[in-house]
Formats: structure tokens, C-alpha cells, sequence
């Protein structure tokens, strides 16, 4: 008969092994401190084979220490559930009001079965959930998406996430929620959204943070993960509380060293994605506030796809499988199964939209697919420019945010070819459906340039159309790259002549030539944009008057 410690290997990671079978060990020693005195236990988690083997040994040469045995291997199961904090995450994606979707990766165990868990409870309760499970895979990068729902709306909820590998390697989801789970201290926080109209409601927007990589290790990982102290100081004190944070593309620089050594690898790309969102201060935001992403063209490569070559077609797919992993999965692209988890069997595009009480966003891709055949010219494809006039002319939301990765105006005098200065035509038709249907308060968020503003477009012979639109870029800038300034754009001539009129920009702020991000506050008549510097101080405030 096969000794029951046989097929069990000790899976703790060093870092995080906190002496749990340590202790219980020692408890069997004062239990038995006669018939144990063979066994000497090293805390450290590496020498915990030497103490497996041990009494492994000691059951089998001496039948009178079975007691010993037994009481040891009891210790030893309690390992079983032992769990780890993620490698990368929590990630707090998609909040609604009574559902919210949470990003964990794991780590391999030598081919063992390694499971995510969840479980929350609201602040005011003692009481937990019952715990949520997944099953991580090497597919996915031990990485999953749990979902948790019928929450209570305008509700701060407490969670604590983790995975784990158990001894048995025939456990499932549903086997691994008979074992008794040793749990952390370590909890985090998350607020459900408020279907309140007329309520204040924040976000931080940002986008461009720059994390160079050499060899696949982060080279001053800390100047990329500055500014996301700054920006969990001021959610910290913030009132109304922020309700979100809005990426707008460029979260991680595949490109990084281009000419010398583009990454192209998958495993390479996924490399940098561990490094840029396992940095202390980014991981802390988005485990308590929810994260919404959209890709750019860094994500990839530099202006994609004006410069993609004959042979991309592989970096492609590598960065998009990468960018579906860590970005789209946990965001409202991905519909729900009927029983309310994340459908992972399929994804129709990138762009989605989300709401939050009387206030909409529609997070365009404007970078994947792309058209630039001259015959039919454009940033958005007609599946999704349809489903943007549609939500537009449509939804009732008081304030609609249109995200585009890139700047809908003002246009740049040069290197502007790959915003939406090239793609004039789809442009004029989303400008002409705001103005001839009469739609209010829409503003355009966006970044990429390096440089943030705030500008108002108006037209000449209709004094009812305004359009707003927020740029904020970078978080973190390259020392190889130029930030914008107001010499930058085009801004003496009007944006676009036609019959009917023509469409005037203006800036409404100065240029912001640092890094920095925005504190965006919707009020009842207006909305406050205040942009940061990376050290948190605010370089200037602008006002936005609702209609």
C-alpha cells in the first residue's frame, strides 16, 4: 500500500509562508514528546520536505509513534488550504451596482491544480460570503476573473482574494470548498455604484505610463509606479469618493526599445504586463477602485497599424492575446453566462460601454480596427461607429464620456496622422449627429500626446452645440519622448469648414507639459477637472458648465 504522504509535495511560497504548520507541528511535539523526539522541524518553507520525510519514516520504522503520524499529517492538511496573496491584482474591474468582477493571477506549481478565491462581506457585517473559486490555467497565464453578485447598491464592500494549490491533484472547483481555508489578514475594499441621479461622482484619467524594461526586469520600476501614490493620497481623502479609474492606452510599452530589441515574444509581452501592474502603488489602486482599460497603439507597436510590416501579423497576435488577458477581461467587453460569470468562450470586440447612475461612458477601440484603404477611410469600424450614434442619440445619461485612446481634437501640426485629424470624414458625421440632434454635455477623454488641456469646440452658425474634451497624458513619460505644448496643435484655423459652418476649437486650460493625471468631479451643473502633478501637487483647475 502506497504511504499517504507519497503523492503530497509542499507548494508554500517562501516569501509569504507564515509558520502555520510550523506551529501545529510543534503542537504535535508537545502532544507526543516522546514518542516524537525523531522529528526536528526547520521553519523555513524549504525544509518542510525534510520534515514530511521524516515522519514519513518515523510512522513506517516505529508503529508506536502512529499517533504521532497522524496528528502530524492533520498539520500537514491544514497546508493544504493555506492561500497566497496574487502575483498580480487584485484588480477591481467592472462595477455595477450589484455586481463586480475581480482579476487574480496566480503562479505555477510545478503542473499542480492551482485555484483562485474570493470572499466579501459589506463593512458593517461579521459575516462572510460564501467563497468564490476558479480554476487557473497556464492558457490564460494563471490568471482568471471572478465575478461576485447580488450586491447591494451604493454599498463599501470588504474582500479578501488568493490562490492556492492543494496536495490533492484531482481537486475541482467545487471539491476545494469542503477544505479549510487558512485566510490572510490582508482584506481590500471596493464600493458598488449609486443608481442616484443628480449625485456627484469622481474619476482619475490617465494614460502613457512609460516602464522600461531591460531583459525582461524593470529598470527604476519606482519612477513608473511614482505617481500611483499620489493618486491613491488623493482617493484616499476624496470626496465625492472616486468611482473609477479610466486607462486611456499605452498601460504597458511593448515597444519600449524598438529599433534595438522589439519584444515580440508572447511570453515577453506578458513579461512586461507582471512587471507594469505588479508595482506596489498601481496594485494598490486597483484593488479599491474599479479600473477600466482601453489598448493604444504601444501596446502593440508605435503608430499601429500604419507601420505594421508583412511580418507582424505574429507581434499582433501576441500582444493581443497578452492585452485580452490583463486588460479586456476583466472590463463590461465581455458579456456574463447565465450564471453570471465572465463568458471567456468568446469576444466580439474591445470597445464597451458602462454607466453610473446618470452618467454614461462609451470607451471607444480606436486603434484595432482601423480601416486606411482610401476608398472607405476610418478610426472606428461601422459596427461600432453605428453603436456610437445610437448611444448618443439614444441614452438618456445627463453627461456622456466618449473615451478615444487618441486626441479628437485639437489636431496636432505634426505626427497628427494617427489621431483622428486622419480620419476627417468619421469624424464630421459623429460631430454632425451632436449638433443636428441636439445633444448635450458629451465630452471626448483622451491622451496619447503627452501633454494634457481641456478645449471647447463650438460652430459658427449653430450657438446651441458645445462639445468638451479632456486630455490627460502622461503618467509616466520617457526621457526619449517630447511632452506637448500649446505650440503643439493647431489652433488658428477652425477644426473643419462645411456649408453649414465651420467648427471652431479653443483651449480652456494651459498645456500641461509634466507628467501628471486628472481628477475629473461631475457635479449637478458642471464638472471640475484638476490636474495633478506626480508628486500629487494640483497644477490648475478648470470648469466645465453643465446644460
Amino acid at each position: 500500500m502506497r504511504h499517504p504522504f507519497e503523492r503530497h509535495t509542499l507548494v508554500p511560497q517562501p516569501r509569504q509562508f507564515d509558520g502555520a504548520f510550523f506551529c501545529l507541528a510543534k503542537a504535535t511535539l508537545k502532544i507526543f514528546p516522546t514518542s516524537c523526539t525523531d522529528i526536528s522541524y526547520d521553519p523555513s518553507p524549504l525544509r518542510a520536505d525534510i520534515f514530511m520525510r521524516q515522519i514519513t519514516n518515523l510512522g513506517t520504522a516505529k508503529p508506536t509513534n502512529a499517533f504521532c503520524l497522524i496528528y502530524s499529517y492533520q498539520a500537514f492538511i491544514r497546508m493544504d488550504s493555506f492561500m497566497f496573496k496574487p502575483t498580480i491584482g487584485p484588480i477591481i474591474g467592472h462595477v455595477t451596482t450589484n455586481h463586480a468582477r475581480i482579476f487574480i493571477r496566480g503562479e505555477h506549481q510545478n503542473n499542480a491544480t492551482v485555484f483562485a478565491a474570493v470572499r466579501y462581506r459589506a463593512v458593517d457585517s461579521q459575516q462572510w460570503s460564501s467563497v468564490t473559486f476558479a480554476r487557473l490555467s497556464e492558457l490564460r497565464d494563471m490568471s482568471e476573473v471572478l465575478t461576485l453578485n447580488n450586491l447591494n447598491a451604493d454599498t463599501e464592500y470588504e474582500y479578501q482574494a488568493m490562490w492556492f494549490s492543494p496536495m490533492n491533484p484531482v481537486h475541482t472547483v467545487d471539491s476545494v470548498a469542503e477544505l479549510p481555508l487558512q485566510w490572510p489578514r490582508e482584506s481590500y475594499r471596493f464600493r458598488t455604484r449609486s443608481a442616484q441621479s443628480l449625485q456627484p461622482r469622481a474619476y482619475i484619467i490617465g494614460s502613457c505610463r512609460y516602464l522600461r524594461m531591460t531583459a525582461g526586469i524593470a529598470s527604476l520600476p519606482q519612477l513608473g509606479d511614482r505617481i500611483f501614490a499620489s493618486i491613491n493620497q488623493l482617493i484616499e481623502g476624496a470626496q465625492p469618493p472616486v468611482s473609477a479609474t479610466l486607462m486611456t492606452g499605452d498601460q504597458i510599452y511593448v515597444d519600449d526599445l524598438n529599433l534595438i530589441a522589439p519584444d515580440r515574444e508572447y511570453k515577453d509581452i506578458l513579461l512586461k504586463y507582471r512587471a507594469a501592474f505588479s508595482q506596489p502603488h498601481i496594485q494598490r489602486l486597483m484593488s479599491g477602485t474599479s479600473t477600466y482599460m482601453m489598448l493604444d497603439d504601444h501596446e502593440i507597436e508605435d503608430n499601429w497599424p500604419a507601420n505594421a510590416g508583412k511580418s507582424d501579423h505574429e507581434l499582433y497576435r501576441n500582444a493581443m492575446a497578452a492585452y485580452e488577458l490583463y486588460q479586456a477581461s476583466h472590463s463590461p467587453a465581455h458579456s456574463l453566462t447565465t450564471n453570471g460569470e465572465v463568458d471567456r468562450s468568446k469576444l466580439d470586440h474591445y470597445w464597451y460601454q458602462f454607466s453610473d447612475g446618470d452618467i454614461e461612458w462609451f470607451v471607444t477601440d480606436s486603434r484595432t480596427r482601423r480601416n486606411l484603404s482610401a476608398d472607405n477611410r476610418r478610426i472606428l469600424d461601422e459596427a461600432q461607429e453605428q453603436a456610437l450614434l445610437t448611444w448618443l442619440v439614444n441614452s438618456p445619461a445627463r453627461v456622456k464620456f466618449v473615451v478615444t485612446s487618441v486626441m479628437f481634437y485639437p489636431d496636432r501640426k505634426r505626427h497628427g496622422d494617427d489621431a483622428w485629424k486622419a480620419f476627417p470624414e468619421q469624424r464630421l458625421r459623429l460631430l454632425e449627429t451632436i449638433r443636428t440632434q441636439r445633444i448635450r454635455n458629451v465630452v471626448f477623454v483622451s491622451g496619447d500626446v503627452h501633454g494634457s488641456l481641456t478645449a471647447r469646440l463650438s460652430h459658427s452658425e449653430d450657438a446651441d452645440f458645445e462639445v468638451h474634451t479632456i486630455v490627460s497624458s502622461p503618467l509616466c513619460n520617457s526621457k526619449l519622448l517630447p511632452y506637448a505644448k500649446a505650440s503643439t496643435f493647431i489652433l488658428d484655423q477652425p477644426l473643419v469648414r462645411t456649408a453649414a459652418g465651420d467648427y471652431r476649437h479653443e483651449l480652456t486650460s494651459a498645456v500641461v507639459s509634466e507628467d501628471n493625471f486628472a481628477h475629473v468631479v461631475v457635479e449637478t451643473d458642471h464638472i471640475l477637472i484638476n490636474y495633478h502633478d506626480r508628486d500629487g501637487k494640483k497644477l490648475q483647475s478648470v470648469r466645465i458648465k453643465l446644460r
